[in-house]
This record gives structure tokens, sequence and C-alpha cells, in this order.
């Protein structure tokens, strides 16, 4: 059976599957019973100064009748005493002393306060602490969280003044509403960050009751905008894990959070270079247990792949993470239909004939029976037709072979200019 365990900066679990810092990892009774459950880690929710949440707090949004595609909240961090929550983490820690414990910390954007913030919880047996710059509400009014993480001088600034004093490895967890996240991970690292994590929620609204024309959720008839999450936001996580894996710049381990539902959603964000990833709607939606069928289904496909440990596939398609401009323009790939699969529902014809580009014939075959073929010689390979049809190998996308040579956009402009460079001194 292959090694799950990891190290992230120093931080050791058992598994890479941790809670991330949320509504689960709100108590010591919850953290021991996702312990007890198999999670290899937990980032206990936001600890800082007291505050007030309000009622409601949750929406989601569902999708073809599939509920909680994506998950949207307007909670704060804890509204327990900070004593009480650093008691259970010396209470839990001392149980579990092999799972790891995360303190997640959010305070002014004062030296002092993150000095003193840090000490305490370092006192308690934490295994590490996260710097939580990208809360997108609330927090943020109050000059904190996303407020503090959409400036690259302040995220700097405060790791820094955390590094000061923390005797624990800090991870920086950052927000994706800012226009390039590589910037802020940039600056975490610049401050001594050890490690990185990514992404706290996307600011949004779940919805409009068209009905009250109140928001949702609401309070009292008002709304405010929160935080997005869940499997919908999956794919703009892994982007930015991507983006920040493959600069070199930045060059420390990172934490993927972003819609992680299952061990096939984890497996993706380790290949896209995390090193271990976080999980909180699905565990809101389905509970605790998740995590045996994660544990178990990434112990088998390591096993099915031959690979001893985890820690072997952290990377594996970030060299394949590239720019447009790098791409293959003479790469060729063309839709091929299988008629005896196809049910004729002619979903991918009127997808390609209304919004891409009319290379699907309807026809009679000489039993008079219809069918569908691709003109390859007009199909660009889009994929679009593959994406609409219902039916699984109904349409293969296949490559087709020609006789040109790889050739990038990057190249082509620099073999433009070279041949404009020639030409002009010989006319000179």
């Amino acid at each position: 059976m292959a090694d799950l365990s990891t190290n992230i900066a120093g931080i050791k679990s058992p598994n890479p599957f941790w809670l991330a810092s949320a509504p689960p990892t709100n108590s010591g009774y919850q953290v021991q019973r996702a312990f007890e459950a198999g999670w290899g880690g937990a980032v206990w929710k936001t600890l800082g100064d007291p505050i007030l949440n309000v009622s409601s707090r949750f929406a989601a949004v569902s999708f073809n009748g599939q509920k909680v595609a994506g998950f949207n909240n307007i909670e704060l961090i804890t509204d327990r005493p900070l004593e009480v929550n650093l008691r259970e983490i010396y209470e839990t820690k001392k149980k579990y002393p092999n799972h790891a414990i995360i303190a997640s910390l959010m305070v002014e954007p004062k030296q002092e306060k993150w000095h003193e913030i840090v000490k305490k919880v370092e006192e308690v047996g934490v295994d590490g602490l996260e710097l939580n710059f990208g809360c997108p509400h609330g927090m943020a009014e109050r000059g904190m969280g996303a407020a503090s993480g959409q400036v690259p001088a302040l995220v700097e600034q405060q790791t820094y003044w955390v590094k000061e004093v923390a005797k624990t490895p800090v991870i920086v967890k950052l927000t994706p509403n800012i226009t390039d996240i590589t910037a802020t991970a940039e600056a975490a690292v610049n401050g001594g960050a050890d490690a990185i994590s990514m992404i706290n929620t996307i600011n949004s609204l779940a919805g409009v009751d068209i009905e009250t024309w109140n928001t949702i959720p609401h309070v009292g008839g008002k709304g405010a905008h929160g935080g997005y999450c869940g499997p919908a936001v999956k794919p703009i996580a892994l982007n930015m894990v991507g983006e920040c894996a493959r600069n070199s710049r930045i060059g420390v381990p990172i934490s993927g959070i972003g819609g992680i539902s299952n061990w096939q959603d984890a497996v993706e964000f380790m290949l896209m270079g995390s090193t271990s990833v976080q999980v909180c709607t699905a565990a809101m939606h389905h509970g605790f247990r998740i995590v045996e069928d994660m544990i178990d289904g990434l112990s088998y496909y390591l096993d099915r792949k031959g690979i001893a440990s985890v820690n072997e596939i952290i990377g594996k398609s970030v060299p394949k993470y590239s720019d447009w401009g790098d791409l293959d323009l003479n790469y060729q790939i063309v839709a091929h239909i299988n008629n005896d699969v196809c049910i004729n529902c002619n979903k991918c014809h009127i997808a390609c004939e209304d919004t891409s580009h009319q290379c699907i014939d309807m026809l009679t075959g000489t039993d008079g029976k219809p069918y569908l073929q691709v003109r390859e010689e007009d199909c660009v390979g889009c994929n679009l037709c593959s994406i609409v049809c219902p039916v699984d190998g109904a349409i293969d996308m296949v490559e087709k072979r020609n006789e040109l040579p790889p050739m990038t956009w990057n190249e082509r402009q620099e073999a433009i200019a070279n041949i404009s460079y020639v030409a002009n001194s010989t006319a000179k």
C-alpha cells in the first residue's frame, strides 16, 4: 500500500486530507470527530478578536437538480472566546498527537496584535499557523482578510511580523479576489512564508428571490456579498495553484483549496503542485466520513500506478501547464462519431451548426436510417460536440496527423521578426 503521509514545510500529517478553516473546524468536538473519521489535519476556524455573526448565513447554488454546485456564506471568523478555542486545541492535540492542527489567524494589521496572538496559539501546541488574508466579507470591511490580502505590501509586512516571533511553520492563505494571485504569493514569500494556501472564497451573491426580491441569503430583508466555494470554484482554484506552482519566484509548498469533493479532485490539485488539500463544502454537504472514500480512492490509485508515495505525484502536471503562446499551432484533433453508439439525439449537430463550425452533416444511410458524420477538413477540434453529447463513447476526439512541424505562436512571431530583420538589412 502506498504511503499517504505528507510533510508541508515541516507540518506532518498521516495523509494529505485536511479540513479547511471553516464551520467544520469550529470546535474541539468537531475536529476530534474528524480525526476519528480519518482526516489527516485540520485548520482550526480562524481565531481573532471576538465578533458577532448574523442569521441567516449560508446559501447554495444548485444546477440541473444537483444540490450544492456552489456554496455561499456570510459567516465571519470564530465567535467563541479565544481562551476556549486554545484550551480545546491543546486537548485535541494531546489526544491526537500525530494529526496536524494548524491555527488560522486574523487580527488587525498591527505588529503587536500579530505577536500577541501568535505567542498564545503556539503555547498550546499547534503544528503551524495559517494567516487568513482572504476572508472577503465582514472582516474585510474592518481592514482585515481580503482587505489586506489584496495589497501585496500588506501581505509581506504582516507575514514578516508573524515570522518575527513564530516558532512553527507559517502558511499564508491567499484571496482569489485579485487580478494576479502570484503577486500576493510572491509578497508572502518575501515576508518569509514557509508555505501558501489557496484559494479562499470568491466574492459572490448566491441569488435573488424573484418573488420577495430579497437577496439569498438575507438578514431581515437586507443582504451582502459573501464568499463562494464548492465544486463550482474548482477550475479557478486549479488555475491559481498552477500559476503559483510554476512561478520560480514563489518556490514554497502549496496547500490546495477550492471545490475538492473526492479523491480524484485531490489528485488533480496535487498534480498541479499541492502538497496537502483542504476540504470544506464537501464535508458540510456529506459529513466527515467522506474522507474514508478519499483515502481509499487515493490509495488504490497510487497502487494501480505503481507509485510508492503520494509525494511522488506532487507537481507532475506543472511542466505541462504553460501560456497560450507556447501551444503548438500545428497540432490537430478532429471529432469522430461512433454511429453504433450514437442515439441520434442531434445535440452535437445543433451545437456545431448554431454555435461552432458547421462541420457535422445529417445523412441518410442505404438502410434509410439517419446518421451523423463529421467533415474532418472543416473540423477545428473545439471539443464542443463531445462536451454536449449525452452518451459516453459516442464521440471521440482523435489526433489528425499532418506533415507540419510543431510551431508555437511565440516561435511564429520570432520567425516573422527575423525575416523582417533580414529583409530590412538586405534592403539597406
